[in-house]
């Protein structure tokens, strides 16, 4: 097996602990830590001196990381959280094309797909929305804001059965 069989084994290897460390840490904090990015960037950088040929990494490079403006934009109006941006910047740097298939995966095809695939949820709730209002429920209970911000509710959220979590204690 040539060295950069084993260099992209080892990108794999650590684009899956980066974001198994980072999942786990969101489901138990709520939080990631920024030390995660930091770590694996730097690892990335690493790998990428390690290389073979920097003539054609640092184009790969470079082009994944034309994403980086987008998702810091898209995180700054908030449409994104942070750990979702940076994990998309280091994972730039870390695997720009690295695929465990014939098929070619980079970052901006992980954004693209993770921005259709935001929209489901929203389609879900305008639609379960819409049903409830239609059959005369009120969703809208003890939600005394402007029509505007009841719409932008329809397409963001429902009002759960059981709620875990209360809002407004």
């Amino acid at each position: 097996m040539s060295e950069l069989a084993h260099l992209d084994q080892i990108r794999i290897v650590l684009s899956l602990a980066m974001l198994g460390i980072a999942t786990v840490s969101d489901i138990k904090k709520r939080e990631i830590s920024d030390i995660i990015w930091v770590v694996f960037g730097a690892l990335g950088v690493g790998i990428v001196l390690l290389g073979t040929d920097l003539s054609q990494e640092l184009p790969k490079i470079g082009i994944s990381l034309i994403i980086a403006p987008f998702v810091l934009l898209i995180w700054r109006i908030g449409l994104f959280g942070g750990a979702d941006a940076f994990a998309l910047i280091v994972l730039a740097v870390l695997a720009p094309s690295i695929t465990l298939t014939g098929n070619t995966v980079t970052p901006f095809t992980t954004l693209t797909n993770a921005v259709l695939m935001s929209i489901a949820p929203m389609i879900i709730n305008v639609t379960r929305n819409t049903i409830l209002l239609a059959t005369k429920k009120n969703i809208f209970e003890g939600f005394d804001e402007s029509t505007k911000k009841k719409i932008v509710a329809m397409f963001v959220g429902y009002r759960a059965a059981n709620p875990k979590f209360e809002l407004f204690n």
